[in-house]
């Protein structure tokens, strides 16, 4: 049986419950039931913690997924610190769970990982993403997955709400990939000011980093 995940708005929480949807927010200021954020920020209830015997998550056709990225080789004490987070997470939930690990710039939507995990997406074999930071799935673009993830009724966990720690870093890395794309075509030119321009421009990149 395909695994079905009960997230649903305020309306559909009250109906489900027997109940209006100011009972639903006064229970859920006293801290009687709890409520979920998207990442856009919208509430979700889970049905299936609120009513278990109705609407049961029970299944193993589909997964819990967890997905690490950092941007380059030297960030690998990073990367397995991550990693580290998303285990102990996902294993005090008590989740049978994978994780999935990318080196690569938040830019780059051809990395092995994300491929395989867009494809277990789509193929609906995947009931649960847990990422660190939204920014650790894509640097521009990480709507598009959760559009894709709320389609397919897929239960998105984000650790981390606020700030990337490492935001800075990562977005130098990604300015430089950009940088290296457009040398490829300016140094066809054989122009000696755009190497030098291109140059000038990575030096300062490089100087800003920590």
């Amino acid at each position: 049986m395909t695994r079905k995940v009960y997230k649903v708005r305020i309306g559909e929480a009250a109906e489900a419950l027997g109940v209006s949807p100011a009972t639903v927010r006064r229970w859920e200021i006293s801290g009687k039931i709890t409520a979920e954020r998207t990442p856009g920020g919208q509430r979700r209830y889970d049905l299936s913690a609120l009513l278990p015997d109705k609407f049961s998550i029970d299944s193993p056709t589909r997964r819990t997924v967890a997905y690490a990225r950092v941007s380059s080789p030297d960030q690998s004490a990073d990367l397995e610190r991550q990693k580290q987070v998303l285990e102990l997470y996902c294993a005090k939930q008590g989740w049978t769970f994978s994780v999935v690990a990318d080196l690569g710039s938040g830019m780059n939507y051809h990395k092995k990982g994300l491929k395989q995990l867009l494809r277990d997406l789509i193929a609906g074999d995947i009931g649960r993403l847990v990422i660190a930071h939204k920014d650790r799935l894509l640097r521009f673009g990480a709507e598009l997955v959760f559009a894709i993830c709320e389609a397919k009724q897929v239960e998105v966990v984000i650790l981390n709400q606020g700030p990337d720690t490492t935001f800075e870093e990562d977005l130098a890395t990604d300015v430089l990939e950009i940088i290296t794309v457009f040398s490829a075509r300016l140094y066809g030119s054989r122009s000696h000011k755009n190497k030098k321009m291109l140059d000038n421009i990575k030096q300062a990149v490089a100087d800003s980093q920590p």
